[in-house]
């Protein structure tokens, strides 16, 4: 049975105070920097750079997130100033700045972190490209003089006399077998190797250094021991070498890191520019005078002016008269509110109707600065989930560089001497290590994000396919995302004169019921045009209506003028009442009923009566329905919150696909919710708003919808670029093809293993092999990535 409840007491107070203390930094002996650091792209990378930032003087704690590329560190900045961290933080490639600007904490634009680069460089992806464009330059180069000269030689070596009896007959000097050119390639290929391969050596390095063995070690063990092997060959006179393993197998690993890069980065151009809705200036009210000031100027007790159609920029209590505001930002609820004098305020709301004196409250900050202290907060603490190619990495690793010292030592053991013993050991590193799982990785990501994006899904995070794939609980907002979070007409009982002279007012007010009306109007006496549009003849009809209009007077909870000379009046029922204008039991009757079920009744009159009502509301999306009975049937836990009352989401209740519905709950409510969810099992949230963002960000995986605002999107790992509830249940089909794609590739990438390995132990292993098995495995995994897997 579908239930619907209405939580009690009030969950995420303590998180609420939490973040409150982030506004009073300026008085506080520690302090909180949020840094964003390029170059960081696994879990490997946030263990490194924490390590650094907690051996830091002053430093007490610090959490990394790759996802974000953020760092979050707390400070006493009597001892390290936040510049000071930006350069401790900068090693071995990685570049840390101030995110956003350089504020000591999140307090101004949100969204931008993962579409654009704050720091002014050069974005990372131009230089991968430039990496792997040398790469591929220099290898060509160097690879077809080569192949004619080094191929036929070797394998002229092993099938003279059946042996793998490499000694050139010649001297290492010059003449035959093509030794001549090894000296050329011994330096080009180091060049290569350094410089293409750098971001390999760079991840090899930390790994080895914080002893967390990943695909970057993986992958630099058997290129830089295919050059070491082979440089000592050539100073023995030998032409077994592996110059060409190097070349390849780095540029092509770099190549497919660099795929990777751009997928990401082309997901996020398909994001669309989202609304920010923090406030930055405020307007001071003292003694009748305005100035404006920055929010942080604010002091407890000072009066702000919020003009009708502003947001509100910090937390207050309305100081005198009326006004009415539309908080759907922060609590969710989508209709707007009435706040008369002594009513608390909420920063981020935008007042729509009057005007708003408010008395700044102790916080002095908004509850949009909360919400983006709270997601921030819970982003730079997630480390996410290790790749299971670097799970893998950390157990073979030790095994096959063990395998190498045995090797090596036995070789030792029976005479070999030690060049030789070297060679052998690093021969059983160049055939064991499975180096292709650094390809088979980034292929495997690139192409499923890519796969994802022609979908209209943008994925922040690789892990999410895996993640979304073990979800038991999927929860949706209400407003705005099973809805379309926009008011429109429903129902019009009013003489067609009477709903023309509403319009015309209502084109003075700002108020979302107001646009809707406004809207429905036009569409029917105009076939379909909208009066506010660029056309001519729409904006000469404007001018034409607002001659009409002798009088016009803006009421807390509706509007009020003279057209054509007839007083008319919209609004609520009790404004009609106020005004002792009459109303019927049966319009009465009806506006109550649709405010029942979660509709906005609008009365509407004139000459002091009232004569009909407009009944505005929040209609669901196309296709709702399918979408929770096909998630439903995936076994799937389903659950809606809203920061509506029960009346508006009663519909939901008797949906046979939902499980739960969760009424009035505000933000604090909503995380709180995720969190008693999670001990169910892996919670997903669909939402759209800002208020959602927090309880996104909770969840273990967060999908985002296109209209949503920049903050919603910055706490989700995954979000729908268009207004489509049916594409949530196309991310399950990509998870389920983005599963094939890895475990086939996974098993690709120990073909080039299953090859040389057994050459090498029938003392058979030779390098146009290994180049045949390094080849062989590389093409496959690329047909395999760039398959289409999500129809079959």
């Amino acid at each position: 049975m579908e239930t619907t409840h209405r939580p009690t007491g009030g969950p995420g107070a303590d998180d609420d105070a939490g973040e409150r203390e982030t506004h009073a930094h300026r008085e506080r002996p520690e302090s909180r920097v949020f840094l964003q650091v390029e170059g960081m792209h696994c879990a490997t990378c946030e263990a490194f750079l924490e390590s650094i930032a907690e051996d830091c003087a002053g430093v007490t704690d610090a959490a990394a997130s790759y996802v974000t590329e953020t760092i979050r560190v707390k400070y006493d900045p009597t001892r390290i100033s936040a510049d000071a961290l930006c350069n401790a933080l900068s090693p071995l490639g990685y570049t840390a700045t101030r995110r956003e600007g350089g504020s000591d904490g999140p307090t101004t634009v949100v969204g931008q972190s993962r579409r654009q680069d704050q720091t002014g460089g050069r974005d990372i992806d131009e230089v991968l490209g430039f990496r792997y464009a040398a790469g591929v330059v220099f290898g060509t180069f160097m690879l077809l003089p080569y192949a004619v000269l080094l191929y036929p030689a070797q394998v002229s070596s092993f099938f003279g006399d059946g042996t793998l009896d490499m000694y050139a007959s010649a001297s290492w000097i010059g003449g035959g077998d093509g030794l001549l050119i090894l000296p050329l390639f011994l330096v080009l290929t180091g060049v290569v190797l350094v410089f293409t391969g750098l971001p390999l050596l760079q991840g090899a390095y930390v790994s080895v250094k914080i002893r967390q063995p990943n695909t970057d070690l993986l992958v630099a063990l058997p290129v830089v021991s295919a050059y070491v092997y082979s440089t000592i060959a050539f100073l023995l006179g030998r032409i077994d070498v592996f110059y060409d393993l190097t070349i390849v197998v780095a540029t092509s690993v770099v190549a497919a890191i660099f795929y990777e890069s751009l997928s990401k980065q082309r997901a996020m151009d398909r994001l669309t520019n989202l609304t920010i809705s923090r406030v930055t200036d405020a307007r001071r009210y003292d003694a009748d005078e305005t100035t404006t000031v920055d929010v942080n100027d604010l002091e407890l007790g000072e009066g702000v002016l919020v003009r009708e159609g502003e947001r509100i920029p910090v937390d207050g209590v309305l100081a005198e008269g009326e006004c009415t505001v539309d908080e759907a930002v922060v609590t969710g609820e989508s209709l707007p509110v009435q706040k008369r004098a002594g009513d608390d305020l909420v920063g981020g709301a935008v007042v729509t109707n009057g005007a708003a004196v408010l008395t700044v409250s102790d916080s002095a900050s908004s509850s949009i600065d909360r919400l983006i202290t709270s997601v921030w907060n819970l982003q730079s603490g997630d480390h996410g989930v290790q790749r299971q190619a670097d799970r893998f990495a950390s157990f073979v690793i030790p095994v096959v560089v063990g395998g190498a010292v045995l090797a090596g030592g036995w070789s030792l053991v029976v005479g070999a001497g030690i060049p030789l013993a070297v060679l052998t050991a690093l021969s059983v590193l160049l055939v064991g290590c499975p180096w292709a799982l650094g390809l088979a990785t980034p292929l495997s990501v690139a192409t499923s994000i890519e796969e994802a994006v022609d979908c209209g899904i943008v994925v922040f995070d690789e892990t999410v396919f895996e993640r979304l794939r073990n979800v038991d609980v999927v929860v949706f907002d209400k407003t705005g995302t099973i809805t379309t979070g926009r008011m429109e007409v429903l129902e019009a009982d009013a003489p067609a004169d009477l709903l023309g002279a509403v319009a015309d007012l209502e084109q003075r007010a700002s108020h979302p019921a107001a646009d809707a009306i406004v809207t429905a109007f036009a569409q029917e006496e105009q076939a379909g045009e909208d009066p506010r549009s660029d056309g001519g003849v729409a904006n000469e009809d404007d001018r034409e209506r607002a001659g009409r209009i002798s009088e016009f007077t803006s009421h807390a909870t509706g509007v009020e003028g003279v057209v054509d000379d007839t007083r008319v009046l919209v609004g609520n029922l009790d404004l009609f009442v106020d005004l002792e204008w009459s109303v019927s039991d049966a319009l009465e009757t009806r506006a109550t009923a649709a405010r029942d079920v979660g509709r906005l009744p609008v009365i509407v009159g004139r000459d002091s009566r009232a004569e009909g009502v407009i009944v505005v509301g929040d209609e669901p999306r196309v296709g709702w329905d399918d979408t929770l009975t096909q998630l439903s049937a995936r076994d799937m836990e389903i659950v809606v919150l809203t920061g509506d009352d029960e009346a508006a989401s009663d519909f939901l209740g008797t949906h046979p696909g939902v499980d739960h519905v969760f009424a009035g709950v505000p933000p604090a409510g909503k995380t709180a919710t995720i969190r008693r969810l999670q001990s169910r099992g892996q919670v997903a949230m669909v939402g759209d708003g800002t208020n959602d963002a927090p309880a996104l960000a909770t969840a273990d995986l967060g999908i985002s919808l296109g209209g949503g605002t920049a903050l919603a999107s910055d706490a989700t790992d995954i979000s729908i670029v268009d207004d489509h509830l049916s594409v949530v249940e196309t991310t399950f089909d990509l998870a389920d093809a983005a599963r094939r794609r890895v475990k086939q590739n996974n098993g690709l990438a120990l073909l080039y293993n299953g090859i040389t390995i057994p050459l090498a132990a029938t003392g058979l292993l030779n390098p146009v092999f290994a180049m045949g098995a390094v080849v062989a495995t590389g093409s496959l995994l690329a047909a395999n990535s760039f398959r289409d897997l999500i129809n079959k």
